[in-house]
């Protein structure tokens, strides 16, 4: 019986996360969404309708307002990134947000620090080749991109991203398998295997640019078969209410303003085994940005 668990994310609000929302609905899967209210890189962004629309079947989380990596700027910019995209797009969707997302996987302590005292309950990194939930709710990993990377990418993530010995049987699976897709399925595997949790993440604007939408149907066609529908999840369901930021130990908030009442996340409803919250040092993410630096230069 296949314990595992998998789930999805999409990052950087594209108005082409809408035709991702119905390729997951065809398949029954849930996902996240990352959005931020607009993108300083000039691409489009979604509608404040259609983010709507998208949160009637999907977790929405925030992706700063603006899309700024967090590690360019003062803390007191990276705060009002953090903050103000939080309480816009929660006055969009007229509803708590309770994941975020760090651009480019660029952050700092301080930006996690940040993160927690603006109220998020959790946050997501582009470590990949992790097939667990992590050990603490704002360093969440992944476990690997819908992207054509080379191996060299995911042995660049693996040396840049610590945790090496929760990623080294999976370093070891993507590296012996020289096709971008068949490293995903035999990624996959291992996480059914493991009766852990596959994570995947992408950018519905490299799905278009690249035409990858037959493979990520075909991917999750897969996905559907494998993973009975309780299985199949948004981030937030991957937290338990141990790992809530008022269980953090260690952590201390970051900014002088007044707390904030933490958010009643309505998609936190299947809690994961692990309550851990070690605090790891947090990562610089610069050559696991499968995420916007590959957008732009892909790996050949």
């Amino acid at each position: 019986m296949n314990t595992a668990r998998f789930t999805m994310s999409v990052d950087d609000g594209h108005p082409l996360d809408l035709q991702m929302a119905d390729l997951l609905e065809r398949h029954r899967i849930r996902a996240t969404f990352y959005v931020p209210i607009t993108n300083d890189e000039g691409l489009p962004v979604l509608a404040p309708a259609a983010m709507r629309e998208l949160a009637q079947g999907f977790e929405l989380g925030s992706h700063t307002r603006s899309h700024r990596f967090l590690t360019t700027l003062s803390a007191a910019d990276a705060w009002r990134q953090i903050s103000e995209g939080k309480q816009m797009l929660e006055d969009c969707l007229g509803s708590a947000v309770c994941g975020f997302c760090y651009p480019g996987g660029h952050y700092r302590r301080i930006h996690r620090l940040q993160v927690r005292s603006a109220g998020f309950a959790y946050a997501r990194t582009t470590q990949n080749l992790r097939t667990d939930t992590g050990h603490h709710p704002f360093m969440m990993p992944t476990s690997a991109q819908f992207y054509p990377h080379t191996r060299t990418v995911f042995l660049r993530n693996f040396l840049s991203q610590c945790a090496w010995p929760s990623r080294a049987v999976a370093l070891r699976v993507a590296l012996a398998e020289p096709d971008w897709l068949r490293r995903l399925h035999r990624l996959l595997d291992l996480a059914i295997a493991q009766h852990g949790v596959f994570h995947l993440w992408c950018h519905s604007v490299d799905i278009e640019r690249l035409q990858l939408w037959a493979a990520l149907d075909g991917f999750l066609q897969r996905v559907a078969r494998n993973f009975a529908p309780a299985e199949r999840l948004c981030n937030a369901d991957l937290l338990s209410p141990a790992r809530q930021p008022a269980a953090v130990a260690g952590d201390a908030a970051a900014n002088p303003a007044p707390a904030r009442p933490e958010p009643s996340c309505r998609h936190l409803s299947t809690p994961s085994e692990n309550s851990e919250t070690s605090d790891r040092p947090a990562a610089h993410d610069p050559a696991a940005t499968p995420d916007d630096q590959a957008r732009h230069q892909p790996e050949s």
